[in-house]
């Protein structure tokens, strides 16, 4: 209908025919609607011809048009140069400020709208509004805020309302208010229910994700794509290849293999599974292969421990096809060059970032090297490229750093590694394991003692690890040490077979400390 109406102003303008300002208004919806900023432009042009740029509904027109377009500048010039404002300039101007990623600009208009103006905004005003604050330090804070507001203006059982507050509250993981919300709502609509599976799937909680699909099918609801893609994303998560092997059965039935965020969630669901050559096949039958899809592609082949492939694949994409990579694509490389441990080829794409793509490299591709370097032994070069960089080493760099140390038994760069994650991280055990595990292999016991008194004083305790295969449709949960399975003697049994093979063909344990190899008294 857009395409056809537009094709049909276009006709009227060549027959000579003066279009009324209705027409023109007409015209300029159906442009935001199809993203036609060339034919905007030259509407635009037209009312200035005419004389009509004072015309209040002209002016909304084309903010919500160039607001569309990502013409932010564009947008804000004409709504500054308007005599008066109506609901719609003010929620398009917001939703662009929104679109683009200027979620303050977005939270200033609405503010001066609120204050400023006689407009009252409307549930739209609210969804963009609430939509800006997803990129915001103080994203929490004022999405309360705004929730506040919704409330007390009687928004709070708008669907599309409700449903950009449970994306805000998941995106900044707070999914227990998202629960709390979806938990109120009176009706469970098709958005309602993609939201929150979306949140649950964001915040690592697949299971319940799952139960919300199915809870979704039950009660004939169709999903969305961003939907299949939650899903699947959340099967990945639990390495669930039957169900993912379902889902994928869906995507085919609902004819969503043309979308490549889909196809990207596929590859991603297979690689996380195991099955990376099935990620390989929806690969080679998707119908575009844009860089997402390359990036999955190379990631997969790193995660399954295949990075050769993946290195080669990279080389394809730059050769064959003639395609620029972006940062994402070289952190894929990069990850895929630190799984198989090849040093020097991660020295030599690192360096084609800036020297062939004319990209700096940012701290993501400064994490994959310096951990290369790292896992490979060279952990006073990891530090020196640490100092030298112009970002702050995150919690997860320094994560990985002691790691290192603790494998090639660095006591020093292990103990300085420690110290700054005991800041940055002051309630996670992980680097006091990582820290007396390094001081015990060290022979280092007053030292390791007192790392192990310090964590009894700040009442941390290292948590249970798990793991969980699926054999035959159902999932096995097992931790350290577990005898609760049913066939535990018939599993323990075969785990000491496998040990006397691996030491009949020369296999030697090393010797490992660890917190759980101590008694509780020493805490």
């Amino acid at each position: 209908m857009p395409r056809e109406a537009v094709e049909s102003f276009r006709k009227l303008n060549t027959s000579g025919t003066k279009p009324t300002k209705f027409i023109l208004c007409t015209a300029l919806n159906f442009c935001a609607k199809l993203l036609n900023w060339r034919l905007g432009v030259q509407i635009h042009a037209q009312i200035i011809q005419k004389g009509l740029q004072d015309n209040l509904f002209l002016n909304s027109a084309l903010v919500d048009l160039y607001a569309k377009c990502d013409a932010i500048v564009d947008a804000k010039r004409v709504f500054d140069l308007m005599e008066k404002h109506d609901q719609v300039s003010w929620t398009s101007i917001i939703s662009g400020f929104s679109k683009n990623g200027l979620g303050k600009e977005a939270i200033l208009f609405f503010k001066e709208m609120l204050l400023g103006s006689q407009i009252k905004p409307n549930c739209y005003t609210y969804v963009s509004v609430i939509s800006a604050c997803t990129g915001l330090e103080s994203v929490f804070d004022q999405c309360a805020l705004l929730h506040g507001h919704v409330v007390k203006l009687g928004f709070g059982v708008n669907t599309f309302v409700v449903s950009s507050l449970i994306d805000c509250y998941s995106k900044c993981g707070r999914i227990d208010q998202a629960i709390l919300l979806f938990g109120a709502a009176t009706e469970r609509d098709n958005i309602l229910l993609n939201s929150m599976i979306s949140g649950y799937s964001q915040n690592l909680l697949g299971e319940e994700a799952l139960k919300l699909f199915l809870e979704m099918r039950n009660n004939r609801l169709s999903p969305t794509n961003h939907t299949l893609t939650s899903i699947l994303n959340a099967c990945g998560c639990l390495t669930i290849l039957q169900q993912g092997r379902q889902v994928h059965s869906l995507v085919t039935k609902m004819g969503s293999e043309s979308n490549v965020f889909v196809v990207s969630a596929l590859l991603d669901m297979y690689s996380k599974c195991g099955s990376i050559d099935e990620a390989r096949h929806v690969f080679d039958q998707a119908i575009e292969r844009n860089t997402v899809l390359w990036t999955s592609m190379i990631t997969g082949y790193a995660q399954s421990g295949r990075a050769p492939e993946g290195l080669r694949l990279f080389e394809c994409l730059v050769t064959e096809e003639d395609f620029t990579p972006d940062h994402i694509c070289f952190t894929a490389v990069l990850t895929a060059c630190n799984h198989a441990g090849f040093l020097d080829k991660g020295i030599e794409y690192f360096n084609r970032m800036r020297k062939d793509y004319g990209l700096v490299p940012d701290l993501d591709q400064y994490a994959c090297l310096i951990d290369l370097y790292a896992r490979n032994g060279h952990l006073r070069k990891a530090k020196e490229l640490m100092a030298a960089m112009l970002f702050e080493p995150n919690s997860v760099m320094w994560g990985s750093f002691l790691s290192s140390c603790k494998i090639y038994g660095e006591t020093e760069l292990g103990r300085e590694a420690a110290d700054k994650l005991f800041k940055m991280e002051p309630w996670s055990t992980a680097p006091y394991v990582a820290l007396a595990s390094i001081y015990a292999q060290a022979g280092l016991w007053n030292e390791e003692v007192e790392v192990r008194k310090l964590m009894k004083q700040k009442g941390l305790r290292k948590s249970t690890g798990w793991s969980w295969i699926e054999v035959d449709k159902r999932v096995h949960v097992f931790s350290v040490a577990d005898a609760s399975h049913p066939r535990s003697q018939d599993i323990y049994a075969e785990l000491e077979r496998l040990n006397l093979e691996m030491k009949e063909v020369g296999y030697m344990p090393q010797q490992i400390f660890e917190l759980e190899s101590v008694d509780d008294e020493h805490f």
